[in-house]
C-alpha cells in the first residue's frame, strides 16, 4: 500500500491508464505535426527544383531554336540572295541576339525572333521548315511545362504554414516566361477531299 504523504496525497503510485493514454496521444500528435511538416518541406524543395529543371529545358530548347533559325538565315543568305537577304539578316540578328542575350532581355528577344519567323515566306515544301516547326513545337511545350511547374511552386508558397516557417526561404521565387507561342512555321497543308 501506498504511504500518504502530509497532505493526504499519495506519492509513489504508479501511473494511471488515462494518464499514459494522454502521452501517449501528445507523443502521436507531434510526431504526426513533425511528419506533416517534414513532407511540406520536401514538397517545397521539390516543386522549387523541378521549376528550375524546367527552366533549363525551356533555355535548351530556345537556344536550339535560335541556332538552328541562325543557320537557316545562313543557308538563305548563301542561297537566295538578294531575294531574302533584308529577312533573312533580320532574322539571323534576332537568332544572335536570343542566344546571347540575359535573362531580363530574353524574352523580348524570343518574341521578335518568333515573330520574324511567322513573317517569313516559307512554304511546307521549303527545305528544313519541318525542323523549324518541330523546334518551334519542342518550344511551346517546354514553355507549356515550364509554367506549369512554375505555377504549382508559387502556389506551395502562397500557403500560410509555407509562409509562417518560412520553408521556402532557401529557393530564389520562381518566374513565368512569357512569350508568344511559337506555332507551326509554315502554313498547314490543307487535307486532299475525296
Amino acid at each position: 500500500m501506498a504511504r500518504r504523504a502530509a497532505g493526504g496525497a499519495r506519492t509513489g503510485r504508479p501511473a494511471t491508464i488515462p494518464d499514459v493514454r494522454w502521452l501517449v496521444g501528445v507523443v502521436v500528435l507531434v510526431v504526426l505535426v513533425a511528419t506533416y511538416l517534414t513532407w511540406l518541406a520536401a514538397r517545397v524543395d521539390r516543386l522549387h527544383a523541378r521549376a528550375a529543371g524546367a527552366s533549363s529545358a525551356l533555355d535548351a530548347q530556345l537556344r536550339r531554336r535560335a541556332v538552328l533559325v541562325a543557320g537557316l538565315a545562313e543557308a538563305a543568305l548563301r542561297e537566295r540572295g538578294d531575294a531574302w537577304a533584308g529577312q533573312a539578316v533580320a532574322v539571323r540578328g534576332a537568332a544572335r541576339v536570343a542566344v546571347d542575350s540575359a535573362p531580363p532581355d530574353r524574352e523580348a528577344a524570343e518574341n521578335d525572333l518568333t515573330r520574324l519567323l511567322r513573317e517569313l515566306p516559307l512554304g511546307p515544301d521549303e527545305p528544313d521548315v519541318a525542323a523549324l516547326d518541330a523546334a518551334s513545337r519542342r518550344v511551346a511545350l517546354a514553355r507549356q511545362v515550364h509554367t506549369d511547374l512554375v505555377r504549382d511552386a508559387l502556389a506551395v508558397r502562397t500557403q500560410r504554414v509555407v509562409r509562417l516557417l518560412r520553408l521556402a526561404r532557401r529557393h530564389p521565387r520562381p518566374s513565368y516566361f512569357d512569350i508568344d507561342d511559337p506555332g507551326p512555321v509554315a502554313p498547314a497543308t490543307p487535307l486532299p477531299t475525296p
